[in-house]
């Protein structure tokens, strides 16, 4: 089983658009939404739910307002500043001491120097995880709470999950939708791919952080292959970015055009490859697919050209 991630230095560079539409040319791929902090994937594929799961994020203290004596150790040791003198009395004392569970961070500090046993670590809802089906294929993807850490933890669960899926239904490819940056969320997308697409544009900001994805290939030792979307924006700085991914030892295979089509197929819900195949942009990710897919198949063959640089 092969698994292509899709990736980018940073959000709005069209990395989404890219893999629904690679979704759609592919056959009969795996889906992840790998980015669970703003999961898009789903907007663009109109996924029927079939499975929903709590995700535990990690441990949260809470304190027992009967056995606190309110002390105040445990506001002393938190480094936080989760910790709050307004609980509820308990018959001995006034007042206790209360947890906020969106400040604390789970370290286990209060719980461990609390004589009186007052403070438990307790698991936490962090978010959830479904399955869907989509029209393209089995779709695993993802919504963590607002505020809640572990969001790399979601997105191993998140590629677990895919693994299985992608086993039950036979497929022999799964399309990684990754989030952007070079975070904790994007290494776990990240970790032992077998390949990995990223998806930059025409600007200073797009070269520095098309060149922090790089970096991460590079140490995990993955094949990293560039698409410069709306390439012609900007041809000298697309040559430039060119250069600077074939030195660092990265495949440009893809140049995407500006196409309003993108926007329009994005109001539809449905990928430009679908919605408009003849239109400029649609024909770029077409081309894409085919020097990707030969790769895919054939790792060590040479059908995978890179671009020819303008």
């Amino acid at each position: 089983m092969k698994e292509l991630v899709v990736l980018s230095g940073k959000g709005g560079t069209g990395k989404t658009s890219v893999t629904a539409s690679l979704a759609a040319l592919a056959e009969q791929p795996a889906l992840a939404d790998c980015d669970v902090d703003a999961s898009n994937l789903p907007l663009v594929l109109d996924p029927r739910l079939r499975r929903r799961e709590t995700f535990i994020g990690g441990l949260r203290a809470r304190i027992k307002p009967g056995l606190c004596t309110a002390c105040g150790k445990c506001e002393e040791l938190c480094r936080f500043d989760a910790i709050f003198f307004d609980g509820p009395g308990n018959g001995r004392v006034p007042r206790t001491f209360r947890v906020d569970p969106s400040a604390c961070e789970g370290c286990g500090v209060c719980a461990h120097f609390c004589v009186e046993k007052a403070v438990e670590m307790a698991p936490t809802e962090g978010g959830e995880w479904f399955v869907s089906d989509t029209r393209f294929g089995p779709l695993v993807h993802a919504r963590l709470q607002p505020g809640q850490g572990n969001s790399g933890k979601l997105v191993a669960l998140v590629r677990e999950q895919a693994r299985h899926t992608a086993q039950e239904a036979g497929r022999r490819l799964i399309l990684i939708d990754g989030p952007p940056g070079i975070g904790c969320p994007v290494m776990a997308s990240l970790t032992g791919v077998s390949m990995l697409l990223a998806v930059t544009e025409p600007t200073p900001s797009g070269e520095h952080d098309l060149e922090r994805v790089l970096a991460l290939a590079r140490h995990f030792e993955i094949p990293a292959f560039v698409c410069v979307n709306k390439h012609d924006l900007n041809l000298p700085m697309t040559a430039r970015i060119e250069r600077s991914a074939a030195e660092l030892g990265a495949t440009v295979v893809g140049r995407i055009p500006y196409d309003s089509a993108v926007t329009s197929a994005q109001r539809q819900g449905r990928p430009v490859v679908e919605y408009g195949p003849d239109g400029p942009a649609a024909q770029a990710i077409i081309q894409l697919w085919k020097n990707l897919s030969a790769n895919i198949t054939n790792p060590v063959s040479d059908h995978c050209q890179p671009v020819s640089a303008r």
